[in-house]
């Protein structure tokens, strides 16, 4: 049963209880990267290997995002700064626990490449904080393999989609 969440603002990024924030680089420059996170969202199951769906809604204000395992996220894009950020706010959801949450991707020109920072900032029960932190080694191999299949989709290398 999908619960509705605690709306928060974008200062929530820097106020969260829980705020992990995971970093890595691409090849592919600012744009493209931007592109597929904010533009192409429909794309994400391609390279994002947890999410199973992702839909823009609301006329591209909002998303529909569901994962493996079952939960699902109704979300109000925050920020959309052309190859800068893309920062969301999940709405509703029917994961447990959680009561705000908040994901900002940042983009920074790197030599020819981005560099890509990731950053979860939630809010919930002591169960869930708990378990958001001890789940942050796998939500950052997660992360980074999904930043690694999206830069090789992006610059057409061989075995991107492995």
């Amino acid at each position: 049963m999908a619960r509705r969440l605690r709306p928060v603002g974008l200062d929530f990024i820097d106020d969260a209880p829980v705020r992990l924030v995971f970093a890595t680089e691409t090849t592919a420059p600012p744009e493209a990267v931007y592109q597929a996170l904010a533009e192409e969202v429909e794309g994400w199951p391609r390279w994002f290997r947890a999410v199973t769906l992702a839909r823009p809604t609301h006329g591209g204000a909002g998303r529909e995002v569901r994962l493996m395992g079952g939960v699902r996220f109704q979300e109000t894009i925050m920020a959309a700064d052309p190859e800068q950020r893309y920062a969301y706010r999940v709405d509703t959801t029917n994961a447990p626990g959680v009561r705000a949450l908040l994901e900002e991707w940042r983009l920074t020109p790197a030599g020819s490449g981005t560099h890509v920072r990731w950053t979860f900032a939630a809010d919930g029960s002591a169960p869930f904080r708990l378990g958001l932190t001890a789940a942050r080694p796998g939500l950052g191999h997660s992360f980074r393999t999904a930043v690694r299949t999206l830069d090789g989709r992006l610059t057409g290398r061989r075995g991107a989609d492995r």
